[in-house]
């Protein structure tokens, strides 16, 4: 449907009022979720489950009816499709063998190897893209390469991506070689999301605003420039949102830079800078802090009407700066969407 209000705003339309859906909006604020999560066993089993993860997915549509529902996955299943070992870590998060040489960039898959593992990601698409109602856009996703790459140096997330940032400073020809190796099979896992059924394509770089200088351009710009430019050629009318969090005056002029059709911001940016600086390239999605949705109250509200309204001279996406956390009250994600929607 080109109708749908998601896409309308990607090609670049303003709306009287703006779509809107959630990062990390199927999650653990929701007790539907956490019971379907107990069913699959742990998280892992629950991504590679397709019938409970298109279940997941579809939970925040009929709780709220967001205009996108997003897949249902997590951007470590990328590095274990090339051949890391990943598990999660009850209350701690995830784990994954490092690397930390070209010897290890060269031990991993190759990147048309990696659909085996990920099939049943693919599976899940084609689940929503059959069960979801006809007026809700289906986003596919990744992480971005230097957010990906961080993961795999490390070996779990760290709070300034210091192990990356070392690799990348004493040997970057390895550093590159995995960032190219990021970069290919994320073009090759989008693209089999897209044949599946997904209408749009998101690159999370969650860690993009510790790139600094020439390294932003190098890691954060180029890659991004790269998985769009592929994707397009394979699917000319395929709308990307780019999200380079923390990019600060990165953000002004990256869609251009790196071709995406929409760039999403965190709540780092004020949504009045963002409509001078970024906006004027096309589209932007954005970019209420997540505390509100903890917090609740008229603040949660006035914030709300205050980004709609910075943002109504062109087109917009109303979305949160991060994702929505766990201790979130999910009737305050009903006070966001009446907000939105004028309510």
């Amino acid at each position: 449907m080109t109708d749908k209000t998601i896409l309308r705003a990607l090609r670049g339309e303003t709306l009287a009022t703006p779509p809107i859906w959630m990062m990390r909006q199927a999650g653990r604020y929701l007790p539907e979720y956490r019971a379907t999560r107990e069913q699959a066993g742990d998280f892992l089993k629950l991504c590679y489950n397709p019938d409970l993860a298109a279940e997941v997915t579809l939970q925040p549509i009929r709780r709220y009816g967001f205009d996108a529902a997003i897949l249902f996955a997590d951007i470590l299943l990328l590095p274990q499709a090339l051949g890391a070992d990943l598990w999660f870590v009850t209350g701690e998060g995830p784990r994954l063998s490092t690397i930390t040489d070209m010897a290890g960039v060269t031990a991993l898959r190759p990147t048309t190897d990696i659909h085996e593992t990920l099939s049943p990601i693919y599976e899940t698409v084609k689940i929503l893209a059959r069960a979801l109602p006809p007026e809700t856009t289906l986003i596919g996703f990744a992480g971005a390469p230097w957010t990906v790459a961080t993961y795999m140096v490390a070996g779990r997330g760290t709070p300034d991506q210091a192990p990356a940032h070392k690799l990348k400073d004493t040997d970057r020809a390895a550093f590159v070689a995995l960032i190219d190796r990021i970069t290919e099979g994320t073009i090759e896992y989008l693209d089999a999301q897209v044949q599946a059924g997904a209408e749009v394509v998101k690159l999370f770089d969650s860690w993009a605003g510790s790139l600094k200088g020439q390294d932003f351009q190098d890691f954060a710009v180029l890659p991004a420039k790269r998985i769009i430019a592929e994707l397009k050629r394979r699917h000319p009318t395929l709308p990307i949102i780019a999200f380079p969090r923390e990019g600060g005056d990165g953000y002004v002029g990256f869609a251009k830079a790196t071709g995406a059709d929409c760039v999403a911001l965190d709540n780092s940016v004020t949504p009045e800078w963002a409509a001078e600086h970024v906006q004027i390239d096309g589209c932007v999605q954005g970019n209420l802090a997540s505390h509100h949705m903890v917090t609740g109250g008229q603040a949660l509200v006035n914030e709300t009407r205050r980004i709609v309204k910075a943002f109504s001279g062109g087109p917009h996406i109303f979305n949160l700066g991060h994702g929505i956390t766990p201790d979130a009250d999910p009737d305050n994600v009903t006070r966001m969407i009446e907000a939105v929607r004028g309510g």
